[in-house]
This record gives C-alpha cells, structure tokens and sequence, in this order.
C-alpha cells in the first residue's frame, strides 16, 4: 500500500480544520482590541469589557432598602411650613449609597459626604438672603428651592423622593463608568456581572461627525432611534496601563478587559465637533423659562420638532422660583431618545465640584463627540464669565452642543443660549442663541453655581 503525499495529508488536515471551526470557542482579538469570550451565560454577544455608556441597571433589593430608608427619614419629619431654614436643609438634603456610589436628593451623584452637601445649601440660601436681587432666569435657587419642599404635604414629599431615588438607582453602572473612565476610580471586581447593562456591544459602525446633523424626522420616544451611530468604541490611540477588572464569568479568558474609553485622552479627540440644528433655537418667553427653553431646543433636536416652551414648563413642573436640574434630567430621560445607550445613556445629574478643568473639558468631548447628544449645562449667570450679560443674574440652564480644540487659542464651547436680555429690557444688547465661547469661562461658570452639576 502507497503512503499518502504530504500535499495529500495537508489537504486533509485543511478540510477537517474547516470543518471543525464553527465549534471552536471563539477567544480571539477582534477588531476593535477586544476579547471575545466563549459565551457569558446569558446568551448576550457583548464583550468582557466595560462599555462607553450603559442601559437602565436593575434596583437591587440593597438599593430598594436603601430607598425606602432615605424616604422614611423625610416621611417622619412631618410638615415644615414653620422650620428653620437650617431644618430645612437637614430635612431636604438627604443622601442614598446607591450600589456604592452617593446620591443625594435635589443634587445628584456626588462625592461630597451629605454633610458637606447639606452645608453647601445652607451657605448658598444665606449667601442668597444677604445679596441684593438679581434677574431669575430660571433654575431653582437655593430659597425657592427649601421653599417648594416645606410646602408639599408629607406623603408628596415622600412620592417626589421616591421616584427622584429610583430614577437614579437605575443609572448607577453609567455612574461607575464615568468614574472609571474620566476619573481613574477603579470598577469593582464583580461590576460586569452585576452589570450586564455595562458591557461593551461588539460592533459599531462610525458615524460621520463632520458636520452639524439635523435630526432626519420627527420621532416618538417609544419606537425611535438615534439619527446617526455614535462613534463609542472607536479603538483609541494610546493604550492604558491600568489593571483590567476582574472578569465576570469563569470561562472568559482575555487578560485586558479594561474599557477603550478609558484610555481615551483630549488629544484623541479631533479638533472640532458639533451636533444639532443651529436653527432649532428660541429664546425665552419669560424670564424664569430657561429650563422650559433649553428642554425645548433640546428635545427639539431630537425630534426635529418644536413643541410649546409651555409644554415643557409642564412637563418640568417649572413655577416662577425656576426649574430643578433633576426635572430637567427626568424629562430628557422620558421625553427624548438622547438616553438611549447608543447615544448617552440614561442623563445623570452629576456633582462636578471635586473636577478639574480638564476632567470637565474630558466630559463635554465624550458626551458631544462620543455620545453624539447634548450636555445640560449648568451655570451662574454672571458677567465676568460670560460678557454678553449686561446684568448678573441667577443659576441658569444652557444646552452644550460642540467643543473647538484650537491649539494655542483657548478652547471654545459651543451651546444653545436661551437667555436674551433685549426682550425683557431694550435697552440692553441683544444675546443670540448659538454661542461659542472660551471653555474655561463655563467651567468656572459652573463651578460658581452652588451645586455645581450637570446634567450628562
């Protein structure tokens, strides 16, 4: 009998190898650094590593006695049509450890203990009651804010905590990716297995970010869908040296799982990104309108319509003393498709006191050119950090909508401004709507503001 050829004998080792292939557990690199794993255990194609942004996370039962505890706290107060004012702050100010991770009531996630927040409100509604008054262009200041809450009744001060609680409990893994990947915390060891919600999809197609896009037609928040894929889990250019977390089944292998926006730096951004309509603008109608304005515009740019500055001062439960952040980060969340996780997730507001220029200057290029949806912007109104103002004036709302990297010139942040002192006064300089304007100014800007968050 005839051995067989070698070309023979490879030939056979070529068909059998195709053949068994498909069954082979797939633990290769793909395109984009990844490791895909063998499977997950949950039947999910998504990778072992943590995603740009996230999806809605489950309330755990440690979060729903969390909840409950922090609500009951308020409930046992009682009315407080006559407390103190430093009552109040006691009484509004409370804090929920949400799955690791602070978050306190009319504030948002911080890293601020509740008495250091508390003590934050306190100075402000004092600072507020010795100044001289100025203009209220909308946002709810510290006084109209104590205000509201002693008027509500205790069983709707309990329901507003409440839903104001978990509302946030289901953003927590988007919390812990912020963190992670703009402010080097590390993730917990399990935080992919308690998050699935967390994990990076393993494609994306790159969307064209060169230009201003107008949304493509109108769209309902229950069926609609970005108008362009946002560029998330683009490979980054450098690499980090940061450990990987540990992995979340038993079977994965990779030994780098850590997220590629996490090594993402400024200088991996391109020079310029812009999103939105800069025709989908307004201005005001009352002078305490700037929440129900900068919802306006930027629902606007979701869905390419315009509804009543009205509709949304409903909405957003506005009253003459202003709008809450938290209410405009709830209404973006329900009203809007900005929160879908391919664009930004679910809006958190976010305390950014602790933050350097940078870390801050790091957030608005990852929401505008990452996240390819809009910051709500949350600054003091104050002439030296923003000349247009003829006057200072109070807390106020703005909506971000592109960055301007130019090298040995300042940087530039472009937003949507709703404020225009000419309607209320002549006399005064008009204001248009599209700014671009020195970066470093709305920082400090919002850092000015007592809260010093955003909502992103």
């Amino acid at each position: 009998m005839s051995r067989p050829r070698p070309r023979t004998i490879a030939i056979g080792a070529l068909i059998v190898l195709l053949a068994v292939a498909p069954f082979v557990p797939r633990g290769s690199h793909h395109d984009d650094g990844s490791i895909l794993p063998s499977g997950d255990g949950n039947g999910s194609d998504s990778a072992l590593r943590p995603a740009m942004t996230a999806g809605t996370s489950r309330i755990t039962p440690a979060m729903q006695r969390e909840i409950d505890q922090v609500v009951a706290q308020g409930q046992r107060v009682g009315r407080l049509g006559k407390a103190s004012a430093n009552q109040l702050v006691d009484d509004a100010v409370r804090c929920a450890d949400l799955d690791g991770q602070r978050y306190c009531l009319g504030f948002g996630w911080t890293q601020d203990t509740q008495a250091q927040v508390q003590a934050r409100m306190a100075r402000a509604a004092r600072t507020a009651a010795k100044m001289p008054a100025r203009i209220n262009t909308g946002d709810l200041g510290p006084a109209a804010s104590l205000a509201r809450y002693a008027r509500m009744s205790p069983a709707d001060r309990a329901a507003a905590d409440r839903a104001e609680l978990e509302d946030a409990a289901r953003s927590v893994a988007k919390v812990w990716l912020l963190r992670h990947e703009i402010q080097g915390e590390a993730l917990p060891a399990d935080f992919l297995a308690d998050h699935p919600e967390a994990r990076a999809a393993t494609a994306t197609t790159p969307a064209d970010l060169s230009t201003d896009a107008p949304a493509t037609a109108a769209r309902t928040k229950a069926t609609s869908k970005p108008s362009a894929t946002p560029t998330a889990t683009a490979t980054p250019t450098t690499k980090t040296t940061k450990k990987p977390t540990a992995t979340p089944t038993a079977t994965a292998t990779p030994t780098s799982t850590t997220s590629a926006a996490a090594t993402k730096k400024a200088s991996d951004y391109p020079r310029r990104s812009v999103i939105m309509n800069p025709q989908h603008v307004s201005e005001q109608h009352m002078t305490y309108w700037c929440g129900p304005t900068s919802m306006q515009m930027i629902a606007w740019g979701w869905a390419g319509k315009a509804r009543s500055q009205q509709h949304w001062a409903d909405k957003l439960g506005t009253t003459t003393g202003g709008t809450a952040i938290t209410s405009m980060v709830r209404v973006t969340n329900r009203y809007t498709g900005w929160d879908n996780p391919a664009r930004a997730g679910r809006y958190i507001t976010l305390d950014i006191g602790s933050w350097s220029y940078q870390k801050w200057w790091l957030l608005m290029m990852r929401h505008i050119h990452d996240y390819r949806a809009p910051v709500i912007l949350h600054p003091i109104l104050l002439k030296k950090f923003y000349p247009y103002l003829d006057d200072d004036a109070s807390g106020h709302f703005q909506v971000g909508r592109g960055y301007d990297k130019r090298g040995k010139k300042p940087d530039q942040l472009g937003y949507f401004e709703p404020w225009n002192q000419q309607r209320f006064d002549p006399s005064e300089p008009y204001i248009s709507r599209v700014q671009w304007r020195a970066a470093y100014k709305s920082y400090r800007a919002n850092q000015a503001h007592f809260q010093h968050n955003v909502g992103v």
